[in-house]
């Protein structure tokens, strides 16, 4: 009696471990490193041109005999941008900072793993970092060579559009710092945004890697307070600055750095503060399958949803916060005037606004990057979770209604607070700056700054966000229908 032994055949229905290798990546971190290049090399770029703009501005300035001794102008244009690289780097570091976070949490089982044969929660939070410095030094020489040849091209524009021969130059020395700046700030965010790393233990490799929930946010209170004194500190500056601007114009610098720290302590508390605001817009989508579920996911895991709408929230406020000074600034002197506004003076303000909202436009791009990044990183990181939905039987037609849904939930929300706090900053601004400004027909000083709305900017603010949500979900939407029940269930 003979005995056979039997083998598995290679193409049995057991896949070969290259299939299962292929099956289970997931390129999540891929996609979260892609979009930390391009939001440095924007940043970076965004910093190079506007140096090469100031030292065109100064140049042209010092050659025009009228204007010899512009040197005041040419001071002022660099503070300013100072101010708006500043800002640049603020929320391009916030955007990796959450990327970072975001692919964290979908490696939480193989961080877990790799602690378990060992590793520690340090080396693997360096590892982290590390890739951050990667992408953002990658991105920050993309964007150096891209902004030296914008710069150059801008300055050739010009001298043509103008009829003038100016000497000036295309590369400068102040270049490299922004360059630099952003490098380091991209390496300092993923340092940052690795911080979970510490608090996944070895035993988290037997489960799923998910986000934590609202109880786990809720718990600690160091993130509380954090975020409480960020925002007091931030709040305190923020009246300094109005009360000095009743003295001094430089109150703005004040307020300046007063908004900073205060939006850095919401940006910190945003998973404490956000969940109350989306249950409120949640109930304006109904009570259908695909609402609810939208919903739901926005509120079960807050962390994932607030660091989605943080980058929204920064790009509306930005926007209705210069959409607010220059409005309320045109408003003050309309009333100056006796009601009526000199068209030269009008012009100016317009144009003036209209290149500020287009320069601040670029920071708010950095925001919309950051929102389609981390959908579709999350999208990604839920393909079971999809998977399990489309095996209860949703459709493929429910399955796209619910991330878009999701996306439209977080960005409405985003929408609403941002305009609130665009136009609390936005009148902040414009007190700080006019508030020592002797206005007609009063005789004396403080003038005190009403807060006025321009229709047309928030209007434009609207229709942005409308197609950024409708942008944002196509790839998440397209991944999320492509997802099989039993390939992501074997997951």
């Amino acid at each position: 009696m003979s005995t056979a032994t039997l083998t598995p055949s290679p193409t049995a229905s057991t896949p070969a471990p290259s299939t299962r290798r292929r099956a289970r990546h997931h390129p999540s971190s891929e996609r979260g490193l892609g979009a930390t290049i391009v939001v440095s090399a924007i940043s970076v770029a965004f910093g190079v041109i506007l140096i090469t703009v100031t030292n065109f501005l100064g140049a042209l300035l010092r050659a025009d005999p009228y204007f010899g001794g512009g040197e005041t102008v040419v001071v002022i244009v660099a503070i300013l941008t100072v101010l708006l690289v500043g800002v640049a780097v603020y929320v391009a570091a916030i955007v990796t900072a959450n990327t970072f976070a975001t692919i964290v949490a979908g490696r939480t089982r193989r961080i877990a793993l790799l602690r378990l044969i060992g590793a520690t929660a340090k080396s693997q939070r360096v590892a982290i970092a590390r890739e951050g410095l990667v992408a953002g030094a990658a991105g920050a020489i993309i964007g150096l060579v891209g902004g030296v040849l914008a710069g150059w091209a801008l300055q050739e524009i010009a001298c043509r559009a103008l009829d003038i021969d100016i000497d000036y130059g295309v590369f400068y020395a102040t270049h490299l710092l922004p360059t630099v700046v952003v490098a380091l700030t991209t390496w300092a965010a993923a340092w940052v945004g690795s911080r979970r790393v510490l608090t996944v233990t070895p035993l988290e490799a037997l489960g799923n890697s998910v986000e934590r929930g609202h109880d786990a946010i809720a718990a600690p209170r160091g993130r509380r307070a954090s975020a409480i004194a960020l925002f007091v500190a931030g709040a305190a500056l923020l009246a300094l600055g109005v009360v000095a601007g009743m003295i001094t114009p430089l109150g703005v610098v004040i307020s300046f750095f007063g908004g900073l720290i205060s939006f850095t302590g919401l940006a910190i508390g945003a998973p404490i503060i956000m969940p109350p605001l989306l249950r409120l817009v949640g109930r304006l989508f109904g009570r259908s399958v695909t609402a609810r579920l939208a919903a739901e996911n926005a509120l079960r895991y807050p962390e994932r949803s607030s660091r989605m709408a943080i980058g929204v929230v920064m790009g509306v406020t930005l926007v209705t916060m210069f959409a607010v000074a220059t409005e309320s600034v045109k408003v003050l002197l309309t009333a100056a005037s006796g009601g009526y506004m000199p068209p030269e003076v009008s012009t100016v303000l317009d144009t003036f606004g209209a290149v500020m909202m287009g320069l601040v436009a670029v920071s708010a791009v950095i925001a919309a990057v950051g929102l389609v990044n981390l959908l579709t990183i999350g999208i990604v990181q839920r393909r079971r979770e999809f998977g399990l939905l489309r095996a209860l039987g949703l459709t493929t037609r429910q399955i796209r209604g619910v991330v878009l849904m999701e996306a439209a939930h977080i960005t409405i929300t985003a929408l609403l607070f941002g305009l609130v706090l665009g136009i609390a900053y936005g009148w902040v601004a414009a007190q700080s700056v006019l508030g020592s400004v002797t206005i007609p027909p009063s005789s004396e000083a403080p003038t005190f700054v009403l807060p006025a709305i321009g229709i047309i900017p928030v209007l434009v603010v609207i229709c942005a966000t409308a197609v950024l949500t409708a942008v944002a979900a196509v790839v998440p939407t397209r991944l999320a229908t492509r997802v099989t029940p039993v390939e992501a269930l074997a997951e």
